[in-house]
């Protein structure tokens, strides 16, 4: 496939984002350029900055901000509280991942968090991320009063998270991909299930 044809798939496929953006409400529309803006610039991030973990989270992070908008046509500290769990989540969770392309990284010029302070300092950072993250979604408990069965699926996320970092060690990151696609599929489905009944019940 030539170069053109990429940047008409990618130009149509921002049109229709848009256009969808804009049967949603007007808000939605506004923000859409900025929605893009970021999903594409995240893909560069790794040629100049380590922190290109957080752009990645930042990415995933307009799902539950998008999400807000879409339905309540508003941002609001809700929507913004889980924004920034999710993107301390992925941060943490992409660090792990990237220990694994350390010397890819190192020989191809790129940044990340393993490549400049090494696996066991990048580890000990990412474990960092998941405790902000953890009380982040606390936080989020008390800011749109969710119940007891929201606190015991943040209490059950906290030991999935533990369980991650015990499974990933320095010199051992055979499970890495246990830990990134497994125990992570877990979390996110977790939470979603434990805050419908929570806000059903």
């Amino acid at each position: 496939m030539r170069k053109s044809h990429y940047i008409i798939f990618l130009l149509l496929s921002a049109i229709l984002f848009m256009f969808s953006c804009m049967m949603l409400n007007r808000l939605a529309l506004i923000l859409s350029p900025v929605a893009l803006l970021i999903v594409c610039f995240y893909s560069y991030t790794k040629r100049f900055t380590i922190f290109s973990h957080f752009f990645l989270g930042l990415s995933l992070s307009l799902a539950p901000i998008g999400a807000w908008v879409a339905i309540r046509e508003e941002v609001s500290m809700v929507s913004i509280v889980l924004g920034l769990a999710v993107i301390f989540w992925l941060a943490g969770l992409d660090i792990i991942y990237s220990c694994q392309d350390i010397e890819f990284d190192k020989r191809k010029g790129l940044f990340s968090f393993p490549a400049k302070l090494g696996i066991e300092r990048a580890l000990k950072l990412s474990a960092l991320f998941h405790i902000i993250m953890t009380l982040l979604l606390f936080l989020l408990a008390f800011i749109d009063n969710l119940g007891f069965l929201y606190i015991i699926g943040v209490i059950l996320i906290a030991g999935l998270l533990m369980y991650e970092h015990y499974i990933v060690k320095p010199d051992d990151l055979s499970r890495v991909n246990v830990a990134f696609f497994n125990v992570n599929g877990i979390i996110s489905i977790g939470l979603m299930i434990m805050t419908i009944i929570d806000v059903i019940y």
